[in-house]
């Protein structure tokens, strides 16, 4: 339940983390949903589900270290360890009893971290769009190969974020189809925009985490588990996917229709009644 603060107009909630001050917000009452954003996005691309849910559970969403109205820290690295360990305090302070934790992308990778880490402190976990290490099959290697940290970083350094990300765009267009980035325009404005924001550093921080990350020990994940991809979703990531089915032992799958990367905006009633299904079966 939000807290009276919470609804005091103007009021920013946040909540300290670790070193950090992380912006949240909490609606709703019932079974706690803790989501985790994507990388260069923040806590808005979950509005859809929160409208939906917040009727039947408590939603939460919140901005990762880095990212939103969180914002900057002084930490000169950033690693998918240190962004679960800011989540699990996160849920620690707002006193969550093991909530269902849902991450899409890089927010994907955190979720797993976390139910690795912290195993008695979830009930159940959905993965959605994302990946389980930088370089798990030939093609992520071959972009590792053909695109090196060092070069990335310096081009965002040179280029500026907004430079870089029209850059980025064009890449995706080619490699991985128009429909990856998602054909909704206003979906597409929102996900240039936030990642058009960063500073250079903040940008490559983030981008380190990604490219660093490596897979966790997936069969010691022992809630049950949801892996929600979209239909236009990279090739590689489904290849993903299938080493997700293989290892974690209570796990299904779902596809949404119409979708690409940012499946739960592009299509956000078949994401959120996917969603929905699977809470329900936990009973």
């Amino acid at each position: 339940m939000s807290s009276v603060y919470d609804q005091i107009r103007g009021f920013v909630p946040t909540l300290q983390t670790n070193d950090i001050e992380t912006y949240y917000k909490r609606t709703g009452e019932g079974l706690p949903l803790v989501f985790a954003h994507g990388a260069w996005t923040d806590h808005r691309m979950w509005e859809p589900q929160v409208k939906a849910l917040a009727d039947e559970y408590e939603v939460i969403t919140y901005d990762v270290r880095g990212h939103g109205r969180t914002g900057e820290s002084d930490e000169k690295r950033y690693t998918v360890d240190l962004f679960a360990a800011d989540l699990r305090s996160l849920v620690e302070g707002l006193g969550l009893d093991r909530p269902v934790v849902c991450g899409l992308s890089l927010g994907g990778m955190i979720a797993q971290t976390y139910a690795v880490r912290y195993p008695e402190e979830l009930r159940a976990l959905v993965l959605a769009d994302t990946a389980v290490s930088s370089r798990l099959t030939l093609s992520d290697t071959l972009q590792t190969l053909l695109f090196p940290k060092w070069a990335m970083t310096a081009m965002v350094r040179v280029l500026g974020p907004k430079r870089w990300v029209d850059i980025a765009f064009r890449l995706a267009n080619l490699t991985r189809g128009e429909e990856w980035f998602g054909l909704d325009d206003h979906v597409r404005s929102y996900v240039r925009e936030t990642m058009s924001a960063f500073s250079a550093e903040e940008y490559n921080k983030i981008f380190g985490a990604v490219y660093e990350y490596r897979m966790v020990d997936l069969g010691a994940i022992q809630v049950p588990t949801l892996v929600v991809n979209g239909e236009y979703e990279s090739e590689s990531v489904f290849r993903h996917t299938t080493t997700l089915e293989r290892l974690i032992p209570d796990v299904r799958s779902r596809v949404i229709p119409d979708a690409g990367h940012t499946s739960n905006m592009e299509n956000p009633s078949a994401f959120t009644e996917a969603l929905v299904e699977f809470l329900e079966r936990l009973g």
